[in-house]
């Protein structure tokens, strides 16, 4: 009955003002090239069943929001991406930071540092503090968090092949301080696969890589309790081109890789599971970011739950990080981006993320000034405190149009998923460069 009325308003209603005026475009796509219809009914959602593809917030499968009231009882944690030159110039970035209202500390590396190399190497040249800090000591990081109490601060550090050394430095700074780690509160990125795809600082082949982020795991399932070992990353596969549904399903299947390996040394999925946490990027297209958002959390809640077996409700939950995207930034005119970087973070609250960093308007140009970074900051504040928008949980729940491109892209990566499945996992696929050339093949569509 509902196909026929929507047919007879095409007819009737729409058509004669098709005829007087043509719409902009033969086809509406969003940015990973999803066709978009004219208006969307209940007949796009036959098949949606409250309970078991939405339910409440806080409840499995966590489409509607991994916790009851979301931001009505905690905002988000506002965490700018921050580290250039030396120690000491990060040092003084991260406590003008603080000063200005920024809850959480995201620790930005130099490329040096981040495929193992000191900043006097021969191949270092050219590159130290460039796009983070150096960090070739222990004193290198003692002078970054100086000042700044581990015990109270949550620090994100975006490092992966060298993670071990890296966060045995940052637990040796905590006991310095007399803060003992299973206090420690943050995340290391540690995600390895997504180095292979599409950022490139890899120092070891595939599988041993994998062997030590397990091992990480292990360790701080043990003494580290409240630290989240893995922060596992699509950011850098949308930056590189992809669509939305293969970053989802490209990072899910990363992540059952992991989940894999850990499980092989023993440990029960439950004891682990809990603290993995995830980065994610925000494209332009405000309604397919929303919607890939609770897709990601639905999935991610079912592959946990149906594959693995997990028990914990808090090993179902997708808990992620959200970074508006520098790719979608221009270095002409760039004041626009700050209006882009607020569209981006407004899709991430109304998606259901529990920590933002919006990238600064100047970063095609410079290393983020001051003036900048507090601009990235104060788009976050007057979003949490002035706009209403952190006032109800998921406003877009109920969405003809939101829950039918939430089903659409839970398909698409499930696919992505199961291709990459019968591959031999993730590790096989990347070797076999198949989520690189999908990439690659997709960036080229788009540009």
């Amino acid at each position: 009955m509902a196909s026929k009325i929507k047919q007879e308003w095409r007819e009737t209603t729409l058509a004669p003002v098709l005829k007087r005026s043509p719409e902009r475009q033969d086809k509406f796509e969003t940015s990973s090239g999803i066709e978009v219809d004219t208006v969307y009914t209940p007949e796009d959602l036959a098949d949606l069943d409250y309970s078991g593809d939405l339910g409440y917030p806080g409840e499995y499968p966590f489409t509607r929001g991994v916790q009851p009231n979301m931001y009505r009882g905690r905002i988000w944690t506002m965490r700018q991406y921050a580290g250039f030159g030396s120690a000491e110039d990060t040092n003084q970035r991260y406590r003008y930071l603080l000063e200005q209202g920024q809850t959480g500390l995201s620790v930005a590396f130099d490329l040096p540092t981040q495929i193992g190399y000191d900043s006097d190497h021969p191949l270092a040249r050219g590159e130290v503090g460039k796009v983070g800090v150096a960090v070739d000591s222990l004193q290198d990081m003692e002078i970054i968090f100086d000042g700044i109490p581990l015990d109270k601060i949550s620090t994100s550090m975006t490092i992966n092949a060298p993670c071990a050394p890296i966060l045995a430095m940052y637990i040796a700074v905590a006991k310095e301080q007399g803060v003992e780690p299973a206090k420690l509160n943050g995340t290391t990125q540690n995600d390895i696969l997504k180095e292979y795809i599409a950022r490139g600082t890899y120092i070891f082949p595939p599988h041993p890589s994998i062997r030590l982020i397990a091992d990480t795991a292990a360790y701080c399932s043990k003494y580290l309790s409240r630290w989240n070992y893995i922060n596992i990353a699509s950011y850098h596969m949308r930056e590189a081109g992809s669509t939305a549904s293969q970053e989802i399903g490209f990072t899910f299947a990363d992540a059952i890789e992991y989940v894999k390996a850990v499980i092989a040394t023993g440990l029960d999925v439950d004891s682990f599971a809990p603290r993995i946490s995830w980065i994610f990027q925000t494209h332009n297209n405000f309604f397919e970011e929303i919607a890939k958002l609770r897709t990601a959390r639905r999935l991610w809640a079912k592959i946990m739950r149906e594959r693995f077996g997990a028990k914990n409700s808090r090993s179902w939950m997708f808990r992620s990080h959200f970074q508006t995207g520098g790719v979608t930034l221009t270095t002409q005119q760039p004041l626009n981006n700050i209006v882009r970087g607020t569209i981006q973070a407004l899709a991430g609250v109304l998606g259901g993320i529990q920590s933002m960093a919006v990238s600064c308007y100047d970063e095609g140009l410079c290393i983020p000034t001051e003036d900048a970074t507090r601009q990235s900051l104060r788009i976050q504040q007057i979003l949490a405190y002035e706009s209403g928008v952190a006032d109800v949980v998921d406003p877009l729940g109920g969405s003809y149009y939101i829950e039918s491109l939430t089903n659409r892209l839970e398909k698409e990566a499930s696919e992505y998923i199961a291709k990459i499945d019968s591959l031999g996992g993730a590790a096989a696929a990347v070797e076999q460069g198949y989520q690189q050339r999908e990439i690659q093949e997709a960036s080229y569509r788009y540009q």
